[in-house]
């Protein structure tokens, strides 16, 4: 759990007792819903005009100012998505939120904290962005069948690169099950930030009644940064940064449309830089593996 929660008493005024509010950053059970959106049939199945070939480039930490992560599994493939499907993916996520969920008209709302027991808070001294959220096994199946067209992405993620290739759990090794359809977007404005961490497992059980687990994220932005592109663009900053333990030394990856970021959960301290300028957007997820089984 991050941070403590402080539970405001009521004060009583006389015999009458005013009506209770909600406490900023309480705790709130989170379920999550969406509009059934249609998806272009040839979404992310075909190349747009603007499509460049993807190129894959590993992290090499070793010889990085980050060499205690040597062995730690990191990789930015450039152009997954053209500029013109990242508009349009970010178009669709928009059109998923039920009218009934915006606020003052808008499909974004504050990013928060996941404390565990399907329970999450806003804690904006720790992350601060807005967000939505949309569960569309669909499209990451598609995102993932175009980076798989990559055999070194293939072969690698077929069972979790965190883990030495002969490991196993009683014989039996972690298998490959699909990309996470929880989708969630992320929109950051000047000042805004998400501080250092590593991110966490998520797991659950499959219809068939198989435990999977997530162990790798998946980070894709959404748009450009004048780090990347030049000055022809609003955003500036907003990078992430992996970090040392001590946050002396960082290694930054800048936003740009159609990048994805995979890295493992395991280790990996990082952090969402501050945006200085303009707007980022960025939607993450994970990738699933199967648990061993022991039958």
């Amino acid at each position: 759990m991050l941070g403590g929660i402080v539970k405001m008493k009521d004060k009583v005024m006389g015999n009458k007792q005013p009506a209770k509010k909600k406490q900023p950053h309480q705790p709130v059970k989170t379920v999550y819903r969406s509009n059934d959106v249609a998806i272009p049939d040839d979404f992310l199945k075909s190349n747009p005009a603007d499509a460049q070939p993807i190129t894959h480039k590993p992290i090499d930490f070793k010889n990085s100012v980050l060499p205690e992560y040597d062995g730690c599994y990191a990789v930015v493939l450039d152009h997954v998505l053209s500029p013109s499907e990242c508009t349009q993916l970010l178009k669709l996520a928009e059109d998923s939120v039920m009218d009934e969920d915006k606020e003052a008209g808008s499909s974004w709302r504050p990013a928060l904290v996941n404390i565990g027991g399907g329970y999450e808070v806003e804690i904006p001294d720790y992350r601060k962005s807005e967000r939505i959220i949309w569960d569309n096994q669909e499209i990451v199946d598609r995102l993932w069948a175009r980076m798989a067209a990559l055999p070194e992405i293939r072969d690698k993620l077929s069972t979790p690169p965190e883990l030495a290739s002969d490991e196993s759990v009683g014989g039996a090794k972690y298998e490959f099950y699909r990309v996470n359809k929880r989708l969630r977007f992320l929109k950051y404005t000047p000042g805004q930030f998400f501080k250092p961490h590593c991110d966490g497992p998520y797991g659950e059980t499959t219809p068939e009644g198989d435990f999977v687990e997530t162990f790798i994220t998946v980070h894709l932005y959404l748009n450009d940064s004048q780090q990347e592109v030049g000055p022809n663009v609003d955003l500036v900053g907003g990078a992430t940064s992996f970090l040392s333990r001590d946050e002396t030394r960082k290694l930054d990856v800048d936003p740009k449309a159609g990048r994805v970021l995979l890295f493992q959960h395991a280790r990996l301290k990082h952090s969402g830089d501050s945006v200085v300028a303009g707007q980022k957007f960025t939607v993450r997820t994970d990738i699933m593996y199967k648990m061993p089984s022991f039958e």
